[in-house]
């Protein structure tokens, strides 16, 4: 049996275990913002790969036969917008809004399914007219940045379904909170790079 002194030895040694006074936002934010800046050479490496063979049609069509730009204009707003939605879920959240930030999110998810569904349509009618991304190096590098882009809104709307699942059943606690901050982070960094891809892609696709 432990003596009192020895007792008072063991209540002043340092607690290096969970005393739930910890703060992992910091260490989780910093993770994230690590992933975003390798998603960001992915699709730094997509932009190169199109730069060089962008102008390679193989005697094909170009982006100006095939591009339509009020078609992507009107699904660069759809995103644009989306990020808006999201922000104002943001604000909900720190006001401790449960349901304006469900509201605002599910809202952001419509819109990000509309964005998927015009892009799926003009990728559709692509393929249909026989430009599909075997029919040239231009349209392989095409259909390869903006799938990308694509595959990753498609990831960022199944995370943010299972958030409001969490935020449902749990509320805001601190952890749905760091998750709803990420995929802020996640959902603005998507509206950049199609900034980009709308710019660099279409935009300078369609001179001649």
């Amino acid at each position: 049996m432990l003596s009192p002194q020895t007792l008072n030895a063991v209540e002043r040694l340092p607690r290096f275990y969970d005393n739930g006074d910890h703060h992992p936002q910091q260490g989780t934010l910093l993770g994230f913002w690590l992933y975003l800046m390798s998603d960001c050479l992915i699709f730094a490496v997509l932009f190169a790969v199109y730069a060089v063979l962008g102008r390679s049609y193989a005697a094909g069509p170009s982006g100006a036969d095939l591009f339509n730009l009020p078609l992507v204009a009107a699904n660069t707003a759809l995103l644009l917008f989306s990020s808006i939605t999201y922000g104002m879920a943001m604000i909900a959240m720190q006001h401790g809004r449960r349901q304006g930030v469900m509201t605002w999110l599910a809202v952001t998810g419509v819109l990000g399914l509309g964005f998927l569904g015009l892009e799926l349509y003009e990728f559709a009618h692509l393929i249909h007219e026989g430009a599909g991304p075997q029919r040239s190096a231009f349209l392989s590098a095409f259909f390869t940045l903006v799938g990308t882009h694509g595959l990753h809104v498609t990831f960022g709307i199944i995370w943010l379904v299972t958030l409001m699942l969490q935020v449902r059943k749990l509320g805001l606690i601190p952890e749905n909170k760091r998750r709803l901050i990420c995929l802020s982070m996640f959902w603005h960094f998507l509206d950049v790079i199609w900034i980009g891809v709308f710019t660099f892609v279409y935009l300078m696709g369609v001179l001649p």
